[in-house]
């Protein structure tokens, strides 16, 4: 499974880089309020650290519109990836931008419809959100399931790209379900490798081996 970083903080995905573990990154438009400045540059930035996909998501709402800015997003750089909503514009565009050869993120899917009909169109990536599901007492991971089932019976070869990751325990299920990329918010990626029993052991084998030493 790859790795992506759900973030436009260049800091975080160049300290995420370091870990030897980033795939690519997914920013949104949230995101990319968050850290200010103008989006095409931190886009430029970030595809400066990261050799791999980089979606840029669009905010018209208009199929047309999408259109027009999702290939001015596709001008930015080679790796850009163009985030379009899963609406019935964001299929339309979806369908032009893919025909035109630039990749496209469908993004805001909540049941396996949606995605089915985002590769239908074209997308090279569609992007479940488990957590928002969770969040409403649905089961999130139980949609990465029923996705990978459907794209498994028809070889459809757009990637499942697992989003709205909360914990450790999200990555780990989208793994053994199959999912093709998890995308991690920092934190998160911090904690992947935390377990007590690990702190515990390397502070066992320190202290032996000072006492080692000093006889």
């Amino acid at each position: 499974m790859k790795f992506f970083i759900d973030t436009a903080d260049i800091r975080e995905i160049e300290q995420a880089a370091r870990l030897g573990l980033l795939d690519g990154v997914t920013t949104n438009p949230s995101l990319i309020a968050k850290v200010g400045g103008n989006r095409d540059h931190v886009l430029h930035e970030i595809c400066r650290v990261v050799d791999g996909p980089v979606s840029g998501e669009v905010v018209a709402v208009q199929a047309e519109e999408m259109i027009v800015e999702g290939r001015a997003l596709a001008k930015i750089h080679d790796n850009i990836c163009v985030k379009i909503p899963i609406t019935q514009e964001g299929l339309k565009a979806i369908k032009t931008l893919s025909d035109e050869k630039i990749k496209v993120n469908a993004t805001l899917i909540f049941q396996p419809i949606q995605a089915l009909l985002a590769a239908k169109a074209g997308a090279a990536f569609v992007s479940p959100f488990i957590g928002r599901l969770d969040d409403i007492s649905q089961t999130g991971m139980e949609l990465i399931h029923q996705v990978k089932i459907i794209f498994s019976n028809y070889h459809i070869e757009t990637e499942v790209l697992v989003a709205s990751i909360r914990h450790p325990m999200h990555v780990v299920e989208a793994a053994m379900i199959g999912a093709d990329i998890a995308t991690i918010p920092f934190p998160v990626i911090q904690k992947l490798l935390n377990h007590p029993l690990t702190d515990i052991g390397l502070e066992k084998f320190l202290n032996d081996w000072k006492k080692n030493k000093t006889t």
